[in-house]
């Protein structure tokens, strides 16, 4: 059985960081590159960030870079998102998911994603 597992939300003063993680099974984790995800309510789901399967090139929407960091570890199927200097528009629900797309052609079209996680929760107060 294929799963994108998230971990690692949850609520943090705005200035403050938290790390996501995001663990899969049941897929050649490395063969894929890895994006995140979020969805605020009432807004449309917003890709942020993707890390390459082979090279680990990263990319980073403009809402994020300078702030967010992706990285992953293969050897332990694992991708994280390092998120610094949060602020409450941060607040969402983020997933991670897996492609064979890479770059900003996956983060800016998610339908590319092969398998999504459930998500895990942020709230940053003001």
């Amino acid at each position: 059985e294929v799963q994108l597992v998230e971990s690692g939300g949850g609520l943090v003063q705005a200035g403050g960081s938290l790390r996501l993680s995001c663990t899969a099974s049941g897929f050649t984790f490395g063969d894929y590159a890895i994006g995140w995800f979020r969805q605020a309510p009432g807004k449309e789901r917003e890709g942020i960030s993707c890390i390459n399967a082979n090279d680990n090139s990263t990319y980073y929407t403009t809402s994020v870079k300078g702030r967010f960091t992706v990285s992953r570890d293969n050897a332990k199927n694992t991708a994280y998102l390092t998120m610094n200097s949060l602020k409450p528009e941060d607040t969402a629900v983020y997933y991670c998911a897996a492609s064979r797309w890479t770059m900003s052609p996956f983060v800016h079209n998610p339908e590319r994603a092969a398998y999504w996680g459930q998500g895990t929760q942020v709230n940053v107060s003001s």
